[in-house]
């Protein structure tokens, strides 16, 4: 063999042994990005909290409610007609406090898309809800135990049902031709709620 072909030889052999190098540095850093993509998917997912507390709409009713006055006052004076149109919603909620301190609800909003944007009408305290019976004794809406978006506490685990009302200054029309509705829930302290409805909602 000639001192030529020797070195070509080695020249080869060297180059084998570089490829096989650089193989296994790759292999490697394959190795080595995967271990680290997994350690902070693992620190991730073991580091995320969940949310501080959960809600369900439980039953929706809705009425609309058309007033128009006589025309004459007490004295049976005549009088310019006052008419007013609103659509109230009744909703049912079930929350639950999933911290292991207490939550504190602020304000209750029932949240209604239309053609010109987004209407939304904060629920009515305990005693103006217990008035409406009062006022609309024939409401066809079930006068169920009220939730008052004011005062309501809830514990650690906790979970607390009730219903609320929301009007809404508008005729049953425009209601009707809402694209979306949802409920957004405040708490002291804390992110906002947002809760869409996943029941039928009842027309009365």
């Amino acid at each position: 063999m000639s001192l030529l072909q020797q070195e070509e030889l080695d020249d080869a052999a060297r180059g084998e042994e570089l490829t096989k190098g650089s193989s296994h540095v790759v292999i490697a850093a394959l190795i080595a990005v995967m271990v680290v993509s997994a350690a902070i998917a693992i620190y991730m997912i073991a580091g995320q909290k969940p949310p501080f507390a959960t809600g369900e709409i439980t039953a929706v009713w809705v009425h609309p409610q058309h007033t128009e006055t006589s025309g004459f006052d007490a004295s049976g004076a005549p009088m310019p007609k006052r008419i007013a149109d609103q659509v109230m919603v009744f909703t049912t909620v079930r929350l639950h406090n999933q911290t292991d301190h207490p939550i504190y609800l602020g304000n209750a909003t029932t949240n209604a898309t239309l053609d010109d944007g987004i209407h939304s009408s904060y629920a009515a305290n305990r005693g103006d809800y217990d008035r409406i019976w009062v006022a609309y004794p024939e409401i066809p809406v079930p006068h169920l135990a009220p939730i008052s978006a004011l005062d309501t506490t809830i514990g650690p685990g906790q979970t607390v049902e009730g219903t609320f009302v929301s009007a809404f200054m508008m005729t049953q029309q425009q209601w009707d031709a809402r694209k979306k509705m949802d409920y957004t829930f405040e708490f002291r302290y804390q992110a906002p709620l947002t809760v869409a409805p996943h029941v039928a909602i009842t027309e009365r």
